[in-house]
């Protein structure tokens, strides 16, 4: 099925958010608004696969959170509400009343419809709404490496220490990730992703304040499609089931074979988009 998914025609715009901050976005497709929002090392590139699905039905777009692409710096005073004033600004703009989110970007989607009444059915994959402490040991020497210049170094520290890399990858000697990372990451993906890395600890920084404030979510009164991939660990997949508790109007859903990174990936993005067009239709 995803072999054969063409890139439709792609327009480029901005907007600008309450703070001036540039927000870009791609739109691309024809129908009702839908707007796709991408997690942390992630820039609309990577979720180009997964829109061209979407827009067989759906005006779909794009964004560029600030921070990556052609959008506008994170800035000294980066919160997620900053992401939230974004998002309301690219919806003011499009009158998308749809929305989809992966990982940060299904936080974000999540927080704003918490608020405001933007959207009329919103689906998610594994977003990064707490359930459980967020680790934070891996922050320190992740700063300083990224400080010091060495991506690979920090990149190690976040992979082993943020709690979503498979348990095996977190027992692995630090030289032999940096060896194998040096060799396995440095094509198109690793130049898109390694600029993001500061914006990535902020992100992160960001999902540990939100400790504690899972309750609030039950304001969230859209339909919500819950997903998650059934490789996900068995700890996540439980965390899950507590947001769908928490949310009021959600479905939970485990999509057999897909991982947390499937929404961006190129073979995996069209079959999540799939399962999320028969919600939105």
């Amino acid at each position: 099925m995803s072999r054969n998914i063409q890139t439709p025609p792609l327009r480029q715009h901005t907007v600008f958010s309450a703070d001036g901050t540039a927000i870009s976005y791609q739109t691309m497709g024809a129908g009702p608004g839908l707007i796709v929002l991408g997690g942390t090392l992630k820039t609309s590139e990577d979720y180009l696969p997964l829109a061209s699905t979407l827009a067989r039905s759906f005006t779909v777009h794009i964004v560029d959170r600030r921070g990556r692409g052609a959008s506008g710096p994170q800035g000294t005073q980066y919160s997620l509400q900053k992401e939230v004033e974004d998002l309301h600004a690219v919806q003011a703009e499009t009158g998308a009343r749809l929305a989809f989110g992966h990982s940060y970007g299904g936080l974000v989607i999540l927080e704003t419809a918490r608020s405001f009444h933007l959207f009329d059915r919103i689906a998610v994959f594994e977003p990064g709404l707490p359930y459980a402490p967020v680790p934070t040991g891996w922050m320190a020497p992740f700063r300083e490496r990224l400080a010091a210049g060495d991506h690979y170094d920090a990149f190690i520290h976040f992979v082993k220490g943020s709690g979503g890399a498979p348990a095996f990858m977190t027992k692995l000697p630090h030289w032999y990730l940096r060896m194998a990372f040096r060799v396995g990451f440095r094509g198109p993906t690793w130049q898109r992703m390694r600029p993001l890395l500061g914006a990535c600890l902020a992100e992160h920084e960001q999902l540990a304040a939100q400790q504690g404030r899972l309750p609030e979510f039950a304001d969230v009164t859209a339909p919500v499609l819950l997903l998650v991939g059934g490789r996900s660990s068995r700890e996540h997949q439980e965390g899950f089931a507590v947001h769908r508790d928490t949310l009021p109007h959600a479905t939970l859903e485990t999509m057999d074979g897909l991982n947390h990174l499937s929404p961006s990936e190129r073979k995996s993005g069209p079959v999540v988009a799939e399962r999320a067009l028969a919600f939105f239709l």
